[in-house]
């Protein structure tokens, strides 16, 4: 088999993955993941979810798909109503309801271990759009992007898996980024706390 039989055999394989909405959901998810600030974290993630259930559905991966829709309301949501000191007394509720939902969407368009992968990520991925620290959600985010890593591998979206490849890589730069800088600001406390600590009060001389 020549170099061109070959080309055009991957071609022929890999053609009916290239969609607008898997592109649009690759660039969105490693965006997603470089983002400097939680509500951006989280809109953009709820572009790429949105982008991806187009793709899923596409593709005939109809747990995916639901599982996307899922997160692109929790992600709204969490992004509006959840914040560093507060939260919408709804929004708990909210997101236990649509867990439950989520749930009963992977029983009832279950597919074996596809199905399962999908449901795991949607739980972790739930749980991390209800942190209200970006390196705590950022966590969560990794262990629900790999559970869909290995969805796609299993339905077979080229999209998907490169999504996932480059958003795992864009969450464990952010996630060490982020860690150097507390660092850098914890040393940098360190002697402000000693010399207030040091100083005298004043009138004790």
């Amino acid at each position: 088999m020549s170099p061109a039989d070959l080309v055009f055999l991957a071609w022929h394989a890999a053609r009916d993955h290239l969609d607008l909405f898997g592109s649009l959901g690759l660039c969105l998810g490693f965006a997603g993941g470089m983002m400097p600030r939680r509500s951006l974290i989280l809109f953009t993630s709820a572009a790429c979810s949105a982008c991806f259930a187009l793709h899923f559905l596409q593709l005939g991966a109809q747990t995916g798909t639901a599982m996307c829709l899922v997160s692109v309301m929790q992600s709204v949501v969490a992004a509006r109503w959840i914040g560093a000191e507060s939260r919408a007394p709804w929004v708990a509720p909210l997101f236990v309801a649509s867990s439950l939902v989520a749930m009963g969407l992977t029983l009832a368009t279950w597919n074996g271990w596809p199905s399962a992968c999908a449901g795991l990520g949607s739980l972790l991925a739930t749980t991390a759009r209800l942190q209200a620290d970006p390196q705590a959600m950022r966590r969560f985010f990794l262990g629900s992007s790999s559970c869909w890593a290995l969805h796609n591998t299993l339905v077979g979206s080229v999209f998907g898996l490169t999504c996932d490849l480059l958003t795992l890589t864009a969450l464990v730069i952010a996630l060490v980024r982020g860690g150097s800088a507390r660092s850098v600001s914890a040393r940098a406390a360190e002697p402000s706390a000693a010399s207030s600590t040091a100083a005298p009060f004043p009138g004790a001389v």
